[in-house]
């Protein structure tokens, strides 16, 4: 910190001793003689106020925000912006105030304040433009004598260039790369920051023979995004780089620029989704900006990546709350937290437990809760009734009212699209929970705060590369020589990313505190209280596992065979994305998100409810636990009638809004 207070010092320091310099030299150039005195001795009088003045306009343009290893052409629009305000404010100066009141004529002039500008976008811009190339040509050095690894980059030329960028500022280290195949034929021949384009996809293997009788065996291949975009056809391209031997990575990026541009393996997950939805990067870091945040479940994937997130978009603390000791010295130590700027702690804390979670939120004071605590597979809770409840009824209790006894601005709980007419524990578990938030919410609503909590629920279902996830278990059975095994032959799920899932939660937060902060005496049943994440074009279980084989390099039911087991307790072919009774909410501006408005019971009929299930599940009376569900969600139907009954079409175009994910095969 005190390093990046010095440089930020430096930097201010340089900005303000060039433009006083600018103004010296256009008196040097413009002026000679009497005229050049004259305006020199008036120096010490008009200089430092301007000068302090120039500092809080660079301020305002915000050119401290980009080191200057990374000056860009938006840095230096920034300085154009703000030399065109000092050269304004100085043309205001001199024809209003100064000509007439003190010297009686132009103490500038139209030209010299002309060429105080040029001066001054020079000083400023010039300094950090050769800063910059110093930093370009020692790092090009620096990658020459480190670059071990011969490696061909695949992908449009705006991907590509991202990638390179990376490789010379380091992010990206050990490569060197030798050419570029491009899906686009206008791109060929061309030679982006030194790197030869030596053809397309096709002539993959035309262009390392090539480059291997030149010398350069090639050892690696890199795929940008738009190399995995389903119009480039990577199914062919990973077969033939598994022809070759070639291992082939993927670039990712945690943010928008060449500094967090890194490699990953590419897995089958990455060819298996629509294109992600885009998010609002620059809402999230607004809404985050500064806030001290604590995830519950923090160490399981979503909590994980909602912990990430937050830090990226610029959390000033994170405390991660878990009940497992792996778990929480797993998350820890990620590199994305252990690199983070802001103060990342955790606390062993179950949520079942009340008082210890009222005292690790006590001490910790967060802005946001973001609630992703539960137990989620389908045919353990089926059997373990109990458990379930206990987390994710009481526990969910427990963690709305420790959010409300520290005035946390919001909460935020991880629910599933299972809540709407659930048919298992895992659904109705967390629909009555989602009931409880409204009812606090409404509550925090009618209250008359200035500053209300929010409480509010975000569905969603199957997340690659989770835990429980059908994906895993895929690749799993096809590494073992088969069978895959699919549960229903017309089984069909929606699938999104880890990374999309928590930012698009993190939207949906932002999207609830603004409605809090902006109309706190809203009535209640105008706010929305259940989010819901846009999944795309629903996928077939069959064909999924049918994909995999072939990416896998076996053929569907003559290499592996696909066995068909059955549905178990508590699946159904589809799931659905709102009840029937929940109206919508319209969310200007939001793509990837829906909401709807609060269908809740009276808070007192809804605590009588909690009593009685508590009683049930004390005396292990089941049928009293599924009578209370009964009572609170008429549409729960019982688990076995609901699976032996679930009749749902394959979804059409028009059906697709009406479903979303779960966790396939897995719960």
């Amino acid at each position: 910190m005190q390093q990046r207070t010095y440089k930020l010092a430096v930097m201010v320091a340089h900005d303000l001793v060039a433009t006083a310099l600018a103004v010296i030299l256009t008196f040097v150039f413009r002026f000679d003689g009497a005229l050049l005195a004259e305006r020199l001795h008036a120096l010490p009088l008009l200089l430092p106020p301007f000068v302090l003045f120039a500092g809080f306009v660079y301020a305002r343009f915000r050119l401290y925000r980009t080191k200057w290893r990374f000056a860009s052409l938006p840095d230096l629009a920034g300085i154009v912006r703000a030399a065109s305000v000092l050269a304004l404010t100085l043309l205001v100066l001199d024809y209003v105030l100064v000509s007439s009141t003190m010297y009686g004529f132009y103490f500038f002039g139209k030209i010299a304040i002309g060429l105080y500008w040029v001066l001054q976008v020079f000083l400023l811009g010039g300094m950090r433009l050769a800063f910059r190339y110093v930093k370009y040509a020692r790092s090009r050095q620096t990658q020459a004598r480190n670059a071990s690894t011969p490696t061909l980059l695949l992908g449009r030329g705006s991907d590509i260039e991202i990638v390179l960028r990376a490789i010379e500022a380091g992010s990206i280290r050990r490569l060197a790369p030798k050419g570029i195949l491009s899906p686009r034929a206008d791109e060929a021949g061309q030679t982006m920051r030194g790197v030869p384009v030596l053809g397309g996809f096709s002539d993959l293997e035309a262009v390392i023979a090539g480059l291997a009788e030149r010398g350069t065996p090639v050892r690696r291949l890199v795929a940008t995004p738009s190399a995995l975009a389903p119009e480039s056809e990577p199914d062919d391209l990973i077969a033939r780089a598994r022809r070759l031997g070639l291992p082939l990575s993927r670039a990712t990026s945690l943010g928008d620029g060449m500094r967090d541009t890194e490699l990953a393996p590419l897995e089958i997950e990455d060819l298996l989704l629509r294109p992600t939805v885009s998010i609002d990067r620059p809402r999230l870091e607004r809404f985050l900006h500064g806030s001290r945040v604590i995830v519950t479940g923090g160490g399981g994937s979503i909590g994980a990546e909602i912990c990430a997130r937050a830090v990226a978009f610029g959390a000033s603390a994170v405390l991660v709350v878990e009940s497992s000791e792996p778990a929480l010295h797993g998350v820890l130590n990620q590199p994305a937290l252990q690199d983070a700027q802001a103060e990342v702690s955790g606390a062993l804390a179950d949520i079942r437990d009340g008082t210890r979670l009222r005292e690790v939120f006590a001490a910790f004071r967060p802005d946001y809760v973001f609630h992703a605590a539960a137990l989620k597979q389908v045919p353990y809770l089926e059997r373990d009734w109990t458990e379930g409840i206990k987390t994710n009824v009481f526990g969910s209790i427990n963690v709305a009212e420790a959010t409300l006894a520290t005035g946390a601005r919001a909460m935020v709980m991880i629910s599933t699209d299972k809540a709407i007419e659930p048919v298992s524990q895992l659904g109705v578990t967390k629909r009555l929970a989602e009931m409880v938030a409204q009812a606090h919410d409404a509550e925090q609503a009618a209250g008359g705060a200035r500053c209300p909590t929010r409480l509010i629920a975000v569905r969603f279902g199957n997340v690659l590369g989770s835990v429980g996830s059908v994906v895993p278990v895929f690749k799993a059975q096809i590494a073992r020589g088969g069978p895959v095994t699919v549960t229903h032959p017309d089984m069909v799920r929606y699938f999104m990313t880890v990374r999309e899932a928590a930012d698009l939660v993190l939207t949906a937060a932002s999207h609830a505190d603004r409605e809090g902060r902006a109309a706190p005496d809203a009535a209640t049943d105008q706010r929305a209280a259940v989010y819901v994440l846009k999944m795309g074009q629903p996928v077939r279980i069959r064909d999924l596992a049918e994909r995999m084989i072939r990416l896998a390099g076996f053929e569907p039911g003559e290499d592996i065979e696909i066995a068909v087991t059955g549905a178990r307790p508590g699946e159904r072919l589809n799931e659905i994305l709102f009840a029937r009774e929940e109206p919508r909410v319209s969310l200007d501006g939001i793509d990837g998100v829906m909401a709807a408005k609060p269908i809740f019971a009276d808070r007192r009929i809804l605590d009588g409810w909690i009593v009685r299930l508590q009683a049930a599940v004390t005396a292990g009376d089941r049928a009293a636990a599924e009578a209370v569900f009964e009572e609170a969600i008429p549409d729960f139907r019982h688990r076995v009638a609901a699976s032996a009954s679930v009749d749902v079409p394959a979804p059409s175009h028009d059906a697709a809004a009406s479903v979303t994910g779960s966790l396939a095969l897995q719960g």
